[in-house]
């Protein structure tokens, strides 16, 4: 299961659900300003890097961009892709749960 999230993990209790109820066989979509739960040495990255274990995790390109932000950033292993991954990713699970 695709799991997107797109609030910031500072303003909102968004990415904390999503990050208790993913299972082994999910993936994460940071979109929009939950792209700032990817950064590295913040209240969250502890709990992302533990979820990292089991999950993988994405952000996207163009909106780590929008907001002044580069992969240099990002705590590692998070895969920064663009669009086209993004539509790979809806295509590749079967289903999509959207954290808003």
């Amino acid at each position: 299961m695709l799991h997107t999230v797109n609030k910031s993990p500072f303003e909102k209790n968004s990415l904390d659900t999503c990050l208790r109820l993913i299972d082994d066989s999910s993936s994460v979509l940071l979109i929009e300003d939950a792209v700032y739960g990817a950064l590295e040495n913040t209240s969250i990255s502890d709990k992302i890097k533990k979820a990292q274990q089991a999950t993988k995790f994405y952000v996207l390109g163009p909106d780590l961009k929008a907001r002044g932000l580069d992969k240099s950033s990002l705590i590692s292993n998070i895969e920064v892709i663009d669009y086209k991954g993004f539509v790979t990713l809806t295509v590749e699970n079967d289903k999509i749960q959207n954290w808003l």
